[in-house]
């Protein structure tokens, strides 16, 4: 710890003071690396953003609104999960037949099948029937109704750029998106729903239910690499090749959309281009922990006792790597009752590359009481000064009094004679 405050700037500046000078957190700053250039990408938009924190890493034509093909699909699973109690509830399949160059499970109308196995098929082998059959089941036997319900979660979520006009992900008028609304809402479900983060991380499925009883995950990226953890691909001549993925590595998580690339070879290629460049030139740090002890002044009037202050909130940024995090905490250097239980008393600045990337208060652990006056005048009285000074007084008080008494004894003697 250290601080201090000139004689001269009076007794707040001095209080102000930090208790703790900056430091250098070295366990989160690793060796420096050459930043490498983002990649150069064949695609029509893209962006990488980094789960948790939100940021955007990486981005091209991010907001153009363009057709999406089966990531629309993302809506139709959301939809469905927050509208349907049970998986192992059972849909009949409505009339409707896909086309043959559509992606299908053969579904026929009257089959049955539970929405667990739907989703399997809706988001593994992008089925387009089964798509159906859940938007005409949840809407109550209109698919009409359950695509204005998809639009409706896109406005709460605030997706701006997004707009759907079917459930399935077919080119027609209206159901565009955005790289970034995609990913965003590929975040929410990943984050939200454990059924969903499950099956779009597997490479196959067993269905239970249905006119086929395995299928595979089209996302091909999840077989070949285990950190790839999802997230759905898509495909129509209007949008090209579109895929929505995410990775995790040394604890950090990212997620990238590619849109319009021009085959599936591509699409992976440019999916993975755009993950390694973001695992290799980013890490996560969190640096501040909520509840974590940041420091301990003294306490006014209380000798040899020291607060405890905290950390308001938790903090995760991805930085890049070679660059250092430092944490400066400022707090009086005594703080004085009475204060209640996390009372803000100061604050904690996390800067790294000569930027403030947060500011986060700083709140007492346990109240303070204040000081009865009777115990600071009993501290008072047992000060050594003070003691002395209790001590020459009695002294001089008693010496008056024998000259007192001596002065009297002799006028007395004097009448006698």
């Amino acid at each position: 710890m250290s601080g201090g405050g000139g004689a001269g700037r009076g007794r707040l500046a001095a209080a102000l003071v930090a208790v703790l000078a900056s430091y250098w957190l070295a366990a989160l700053a690793p060796a420096p690396a050459a930043a490498l250039a983002p990649p150069a990408l064949s695609v029509r938009a893209a962006v990488l953003v980094a789960e948790g924190t939100g940021q955007q890493l990486y981005g091209s034509d991010q907001n153009e609104e363009l057709p999406i093909a089966s990531t629309t699909k993302l809506m139709t699973a959301l939809v469905t999960l927050e509208h349907v109690r049970h998986l192992d509830q059972v849909f009949v399949a409505p009339d409707y037949y896909a086309a043959s160059e559509d992606s299908q499970i053969g579904l026929v109308p009257g089959d049955r099948m539970t929405v667990h196995d739907l989703m399997l098929a809706i988001m593994l082998p992008s089925a387009d029937d089964a798509a159906e059959d859940l938007a005409y089941n949840v809407g109550g036997g209109s698919v009409g109704r359950f695509v204005g319900m998809m639009n409706a979660e896109a406005r709460a979520l605030g997706l701006t750029h997004t707009h759907y006009s079917t459930p399935v992900g077919l080119d027609t008028p209206g159901n565009y998106s955005t790289a970034s609304d995609l990913v965003k809402l590929a975040t929410y479900e990943l984050e939200h729903n454990r059924f969903f983060a499950h099956i779009v991380a597997l490479p196959s499925a067993t269905l239970d239910t249905g006119p086929v009883h395995y299928v595979v995950n089209r996302n091909d990226l999840v077989a070949r690499y285990p950190w790839i953890v999802g997230v759905k691909t898509g495909h129509t001549s209007g949008a090209g090749y579109v895929l929505v993925a995410a990775g995790e590595q040394h604890g950090m998580t990212l997620l990238s959309a590619v849109l319009g690339t021009s085959s599936e070879a591509a699409r992976d290629a440019n999916t993975m281009a755009l993950l390694d460049w973001g695992f290799a030139n980013f890490h996560l740090v969190t640096p501040v922990h909520a509840g974590q002890v940041l420091a301990r002044p003294a306490v006014t009037d209380r000798p040899g006792v020291h607060a405890t202050v905290i950390a308001a909130s938790t903090f995760g940024k991805v930085v890049q790597n070679g660059l250092a995090v430092t944490l400066r905490v400022v707090v009086p250097h005594e703080l004085k009752g009475p204060l209640k239980r996390h009372a803000v008393v100061g604050y904690v600045l996390v800067r790294s590359g000569g930027h403030t990337l947060a500011r986060i208060p700083l709140l007492l652990a346990h109240r303070l009481l204040a000081v009865s006056s009777l115990t600071l005048a009993a501290r008072f009285i047992t000060r050594p000064f003070t003691l002395l000074m209790v001590l020459v007084l009695v002294a001089l008080a008693a010496g008056l009094i024998v000259r007192h008494r001596s002065s009297a004894r002799m006028r007395g003697g004097i009448q006698l004679r």
